[in-house]
């Protein structure tokens, strides 16, 4: 079964997806505004998210956009639109599937199953097989799942992307650029979206910019991941 995150302002269909969605077995949250769905897989993982269009604070298509530059979770789109036209530009613009509503649970079921199938598949195929460690870090990629001092950390997927792709790399500066070319599959971009990643990280590291353990920032190079430095006896 899966973590689900609806994003869906009319509350009849809402309570009725959390309903249906919850009696077949899934984890669901769910939010009525972009603004509160952004927050919400900022902060947690999921494994899909059902996205509505007719939001009120955003249109669906803006806030897809404003998701894929911070996560990869699978996005499908729940709408009474049904141009061909617009389903093909928001496919291209990075949603992994399209109902058209009304719909019924059985079908929404069947799409999600479909999506975290080939999630699941293309995360297999391209994980390594072996737990990485860096200090008291330890970063599961096959199951992501990673641990600091034994302690299970809640990352969101681009966070676990970050440190997975930094803890294949100990003691090494990775270039911003790269950064933006291996973790979030761009050419270029805003340094600001990986300071954001970094600082959400840090936070869950228990660490900050100033008094980095783990992640430190060169200035004007990029980032590196390293086991803590200890301190020297008096």
């Amino acid at each position: 079964m899966a973590s689900v995150l609806v994003v869906e302002d009319d509350q009849f269909v809402r309570s009725a997806l959390i309903r249906h969605l919850t009696e077949a077995g899934h984890t669901v949250r769910s939010v009525g505004t972009a603004l509160e769905a952004l927050r919400e897989v900022a902060h947690l993982s999921f494994d899909v998210v059902i996205l509505d269009l007719g939001l009120p604070d955003l249109d669906g298509s803006e806030a897809l956009k404003m998701l894929r530059g911070i996560t990869e979770v699978p996005v499908i789109i729940a709408t009474a639109r049904d141009d061909e036209t617009e389903i093909v530009r928001l496919l291209n613009a990075g949603a992994d599937d399209y109902l058209t509503k009304p719909f019924s649970v059985e079908h929404l079921s069947a799409r999600i199953a479909a999506v975290l199938r080939r999630s699941r598949a293309a995360a297999a195929d391209t994980a390594p097989p072996s737990v990485l460690r860096v200090g008291g870090l330890a970063i599961d990629p096959l199951r992501r799942h990673a641990e600091l001092d034994g302690v299970r950390l809640e990352l969101t997927r681009r966070e676990f992307d970050l440190l997975a792709f930094l803890a294949g790399r100990p003691g090494v500066v990775v270039p911003r650029r790269e950064l933006l070319a291996e973790v979030w599959q761009q050419s270029y971009g805003d340094d600001q979206t990986i300071d954001v990643h970094l600082s959400w990280l840090r936070r869950k590291l228990g660490e900050t910019a100033a008094r980095p353990r783990y992640l430190h920032t060169l200035r004007g190079v990029g980032v590196k991941l390293e086991p803590p430095r200890t301190e020297p006896l008096p």
